[in-house]
C-alpha cells in the first residue's frame, strides 16, 4: 500500500509517498480503507520530537474516514464495506495511508449525508470541543462562553456547537478572520491582536465576566483568561493549565477541566475509549443535519501532506486540511 513515511523525528517535511506492507488486524481491531484523512497540528508537533512508542519508519495521522476492509478476532456488528470515522491513537501507526488499522470500539458509522472527506474533518478538533462542552462543562448552567482562536480547528467548531446550544459567544480571532468566525455563530468577535481581550470581554459583559472559556492557545493564555471568567465559572483547557494559584480560594471558586482526547487510548477503560465513537455518532448527526459544518478549508493529495502540513505550522491557516486517499 502507499504510505506518507515519517523516516525519523524531525523529519516530517521530508516525508515522501512511498509503499510498505498493508497493515493486518489484531483482536478486536478493524483495518479500514482509507478515503479520507484530517490533517491537524498535532501531526508535526509530534512528529518534530518524535515519540519514546514509535518504530521508524512512522506513519502519521489521527483522522480517518474510510471503509471496512477487514476485522481481527472477535469483532461483530460491522461487515466489510461500511462506512466509518475515527480519531486514531497517536502512539500506533496513522491514517496517512491507504490502510489504517483501530480498535473497533472506538470507531463511528458515517451517515449517508455525510462525505468521507467531511467526516474526516471531524475527529481530533470536533471531537476536542464537543468533550470539552459536552462532556466537561454544565453547559445547562452556562449562557455565556468565550472561545478562543475561532477561526482555527478546535475553536471553530467549539463556537459552532457553542451557539448551536443557543449560548451568547465570545471568540478571538484576527481582524481579517472576524467576518468567518461571526459566519460559524459567534456573536462577539475581539482581534486579540490590537485589543484587551479582558478588558473587552469585562466591557461587553457589564464587569462579570463569562461563564466559561475554552483555551485552545497556551498555558499562558489560559492564565490570563482567569480575569475575564465569572462567579463559579469555568476554564476548559486544551494547550496547557493556568497558573492555579492566580485565583485565590474563597474568591471566584472556578472550576478547571483538562481536555485531553487522545489520553482515551492510553488508559485501560473500555467505556473512555467507546466514548471516542459516541462523540463521533453525536457530532456526525449534527454535521448531516447542517447544524454544525465541517470547516473544510482546502483538499490534497497525500504527497502535498509535508507542505499543508508546514502552513498549519504557522498557525494562520482558518477551518481544515483534509488529504483525499480514495
Amino acid at each position: 500500500m502507499k504510505v506518507l513515511l515519517l523516516q525519523d523525528k524531525n523529519k516530517w517535511k521530508e516525508m515522501k509517498v512511498e509503499e510498505v506492507e498493508k497493515p493486518l488486524p489484531n483482536k478486536g481491531e478493524v483495518v479500514v480503507e482509507v478515503h479520507a484523512v484530517g490533517l491537524n497540528p498535532v501531526d508535526y508537533k509530534t512528529a518534530t520530537n518524535g515519540n519514546p512508542h514509535w518504530t521508524y519508519p512512522h506513519i502519521l495521522g489521527l483522522d480517518v474516514a474510510g471503509t471496512f476492509d477487514e476485522v481481527g478476532e472477535g469483532v461483530v456488528d460491522w461487515k466489510k464495506g461500511d462506512r466509518v470515522v475515527y480519531h486514531g491513537d497517536f502512539m500506533k501507526k496513522g491514517g496517512y495511508a491507504e490502510y489504517a488499522v483501530t480498535t473497533a470500539h472506538s470507531i463511528s458509522r458515517i451517515p449517508d449525508a455525510v462525505t468521507f472527506e467531511e467526516a474526516a474533518a471531524l475527529p481530533t478538533a470536533g471531537y476536542t470541543a464537543y468533550e470539552a462542552l459536552f462532556r466537561k462543562l454544565p453547559m445547562n448552567h452556562i449562557q455565556t462562553i468565550l472561545i478562543h482562536g475561532g477561526a482555527g480547528g478546535v475553536g471553530g467548531f467549539g463556537v459552532q456547537l457553542a451557539k448551536n446550544a443557543e449560548k451568547i459567544v465570545f471568540s478571538t480571532a484576527s481582524a481579517h478572520n472576524h467576518e468567518y468566525v461571526k459566519s460559524l455563530g459567534a456573536d462577539y468577535v475581539i482581534d486579540y491582536r490590537e485589543e484587551n481581550v479582558v478588558e473587552k470581554v469585562l466591557e461587553l459583559t457589564n464587569g462579570r465576566g463569562v461563564d466559561a472559556v475554552l483555551d485552545t492557545v497556551s498555558a499562558k493564555n489560559a492564565t490570563d483568561s482567569l480575569d475575564m471568567i465569572a462567579y463559579r465559572g469555568h476554564l476548559a483547557h486544551i494547550a496547557g493549565a493556568p497558573d492555579y494559584t492566580k485565583v485565590k480560594p474563597f474568591t471566584k471558586v472556578i472550576s478547571y477541566h483538562e481536555v485531553a482526547l487522545n489520553a482515551a487510548h492510553h488508559i485501560d477503560d473500555m467505556i473512555a475509549q467507546a466514548d471516542l465513537a459516541k462523540m463521533g455518532d453525536e457530532l456526525l448527526a449534527l454535521v448531516a443535519e447542517k447544524k454544525v459544518a465541517p470547516m473544510i478549508e482546502r483538499i490534497i493529495s497525500l504527497k502535498e501532506g509535508p507542505s499543508a502540513l508546514e502552513e498549519l505550522s504557522k498557525h494562520h491557516v482558518k477551518g481544515k486540511f483534509i488529504a483525499k486517499i480514495k
